[in-house]
């Protein structure tokens, strides 16, 4: 039997669209289409790099009941004008699936299965379609239930325990209460993440890597209120606890949103096709698990995993992106890694700002770490996602 060696693999670009807002810029944009576009950009920024030569597409995405059509990522090769040789395959790990992507082309290059891969994630909530469940006999003469695919649960298996099955800010409730979690540190919190967002953009740090979508008037994320105060936060009702304990509200949260984001993976063959310096090398990676309703401590465990793989410790990490799910559940993240230097998470803004399109932001993240270490010149980053139902997933960069 032959033994394989390991091979290096590396991130040559990435792009991500503008985040929109829930029925905002975006919305009359199908995922298929927001896919293919950064698809697209990807191959249009690398000249050199001959399509064909590219042996898989990875995209993640946590619906696939509507527009998306299944397999979206074949679909975004299709409708990007790849050759039809390529192929795509979907992954969904919820709120994870685009990092998933990367993590899934990363190993089959490392394998040696591919020397060049496109992975990335999409998510559109706004056109998440309702579902209709199938009835268990013909011609019912009842109504029928109508579900939506945009977020949560849905025809839900009555043999789930009821404590798993919660919301998911109910779950960050439940993080609060766990860490002591305050309302005024959540709304803190939240207010940073814009006030970043925004320094980042006026400074014109996503240039490099925000690609505009064609005929809509967005060139930045949408969600971030730059003028957002504190007084403005705490006149926002509790979101899921009206009993007077709640402290999790719409401005301390992401939002819903629309976008997509893709990276251009190689190994040493492929990126001397490419011409071109990498932004960055991908370390190691790891998943985990953790009980359903606490899934916002998902990322402890998988980040001391994957820094354990690498070599690596919170200390010596010059970039984290974290994504923002809620305020709380970030901040309960934080309290497990006290060696870690809040300097260096999410400096360009997070989630609660910039927006949360599920699928995709997995890939934006990794995305943004590439691109702060080139900036850097050097230095080992950190992408990590929560992930509904109780996971983490976290992925190593160096340079």
């Amino acid at each position: 039997m032959s033994i394989r060696t390991v091979r290096d693999v590396y991130v040559v670009d990435a792009v991500r669209t503008p985040i929109g807002k829930f029925d905002g810029a975006l919305a009359r944009v199908r995922p298929d289409d927001l896919a293919a576009h950064v698809v697209r950009a990807l191959v249009e920024r690398t000249p050199d790099l001959d399509p064909a030569r590219i042996d898989d597409v990875v995209f993640g995405d946590a619906n696939g009941a509507g527009e998306d059509n299944r397999d979206v990522a074949r679909m975004a090769v299709l409708l990007a004008g790849l050759p039809v040789s390529v192929p795509g395959v979907t992954v969904n790990r919820l709120c994870g699936s685009g990092l998933e992507a990367v993590i899934q082309a990363a190993r089959a290059i490392a394998l040696g299965d591919a020397s060049v891969a496109i992975a990335g994630g999409v998510e559109s909530m706004t056109r998440a379609p309702w579902v209709v469940q199938k009835p268990e006999r013909s011609h019912p003469a009842g109504h029928q239930q109508m579900w939506s695919t945009t977020l949560g649960w849905r025809m839900t298996n009555p043999r789930m325990p009821a404590e798993w099955t919660g919301s998911l800010g109910e779950g960050a409730e439940l993080i609060a209460d766990k860490h002591g979690i305050t309302r005024e540190a959540q709304d803190a919190f939240a207010l940073e993440s814009h006030r970043k967002a925004a320094a980042a953009w006026n400074a014109g740090l996503y240039d490099d890597e925000v690609v505009p979508y064609p005929g809509v008037e967005l060139l930045r994320d949408e969600c971030i209120r730059e003028g957002s105060t504190p007084e403005a936060l705490a006149r926002l009702k509790p979101a899921f606890r009206t009993d007077g304990s709640g402290t999790v509200t719409a401005g301390n949260a992401s939002p819903l949103n629309d976008g997509a984001a893709a990276l251009l993976l190689t190994d040493e063959a492929g990126l001397a096709a490419t011409g071109r310096e990498p932004l960055a090398r991908i370390s190691a990676s790891a998943v985990t698990g953790i009980e359903p309703q606490l899934f916002g401590l998902g990322p402890v465990d998988a980040v001391q995993r994957a820094l354990a793989k690498a070599g690596r410790d919170l200390s010596g990490l010059a970039a984290f992106e974290l994504n923002e799910a809620f305020a709380a559940q970030a901040l309960g993240c934080l309290a497990a890694w006290p060696e870690l230097d809040p300097a260096v998470v999410n400096p360009r803004g997070g989630a609660i700002a910039i927006g949360h399109p599920l699928g995709a932001s997995g890939a934006r993240l990794a995305g943004s770490v590439a691109h702060q270490l080139a900036a850097a010149g050097s230095g080992t980053g950190m992408a990590a996602l929560c992930i509904g139902v109780g996971q983490g997933i976290a992925l190593v960069l160096e340079r």
